[in-house]
């Protein structure tokens, strides 16, 4: 049976986690001790280890075939630490994994000015977030031309889901950008991210990058937009960018000064993925249906 090792242990791992129970090995790395007992009886074997602490990864090394990294970087710095001290941890043993699978950020990319990209595109991370992505991405395919291990990356953006909806920011009334300062966004559901991981496996080539995107084209309000009047919520208000500056967050803002329609074929063709919500429309529908079914 394939041993499978997930490295970082969110929402995302857990729809991974139920797509694998039955047919592999599973282990999820864990810090929280107190949360053990939920990813056994979900099917995963626990291992207590924490990336930002390289002596508790000794446990890992040929512990499996195949990892799933899914950990995103620390908080703060240059170098994605997290990612370093997995490598360093995995090349102790004797036997290395056969593959691994990186789920960055399409926002490694930067502002692309509502531009068509593909994986060919130049990398230009706009903040440090993203920067330590690009650094994660270049530890990890180094790694693999280095040791043989077969690396695929998928960058992801905005992942949605019922339970990940911005219902509060519209309910809170939080302004989006008006159509001639607004840019293009991206996005994925969870299943879809969780089913892109499980393609990888099966037909991710090695030192290849994968853009885990769905076909909408759509700019961000216009997504907003879209989320209120499926749950007859207000739709935003809209102010000019430089209003955004002086009202909203840096962290909001470094989202909204992106813009990029990132292209999906690699997905499609080479991963051979079907996407079960090819489009933010069908995610936000089977949103609504779920909350009116649970509701009646």
């Amino acid at each position: 049976m394939q041993k499978i090792l997930i490295v970082g242990s969110g929402d995302v791992a857990r729809r991974i986690l139920s797509r694998l129970a039955r047919r592999a090995c599973v282990y999820a790395l864990l810090r929280d001790a107190a949360r053990a007992a939920e990813w056994r009886a979900a099917g995963a074997i626990p291992v207590l280890a924490d990336l930002d602490d390289r002596g508790s990864l000794q446990r890992i090394a040929g512990l499996a075939d195949v990892v799933l990294h899914l950990a995103p970087p620390p908080g703060e710095g240059r170098h994605d630490t997290r990612t370093r001290n997995l490598l360093a941890a995995l090349g102790k043993a004797k036997s290395l994994p056969r593959q691994l699978i990186y789920v960055s950020t399409t926002g490694v990319y930067g502002d692309c000015d509502g531009a068509q990209i593909d994986e060919t595109r130049r990398l230009n991370p706009e903040s440090a977030r993203a920067g330590r992505r690009v650094d994660a991405e270049r530890c990890l395919r180094d790694w693999g031309a280095r040791t043989g291990v077969l690396v695929s990356i998928l960058r992801a953006p905005g992942i949605y889901a019922a339970d990940r909806l911005p219902l509060e920011r519209l309910q809170k009334g939080t302004p989006a950008l008006l159509g001639e300062d607004d840019g293009y966004t991206n996005h994925i559901h969870a299943n879809d991210l969780a089913a892109a991981c499980i393609a990888a496996l099966r037909n991710g080539r090695g030192n290849r990058v994968y853009n885990v995107v769905d076909d909408s084209d759509l700019k961000m309000a216009e997504y907003f937009d879209r989320v209120a009047d499926a749950f007859a919520l207000p739709r935003p208000p809209r102010i000019s960018r430089r209003e955004a500056e002086k009202t909203l967050s840096p962290v909001q803002m470094s989202f909204m000064r992106e813009s990029r329609r990132i292209g999906n074929q690699r997905l499609k063709k080479e991963l051979k993925l079907r996407l079960a919500y090819p489009t933010v429309d069908v995610g936000i529908a089977e949103s609504l249906a779920r909350r009116n079914a649970c509701s009646s």
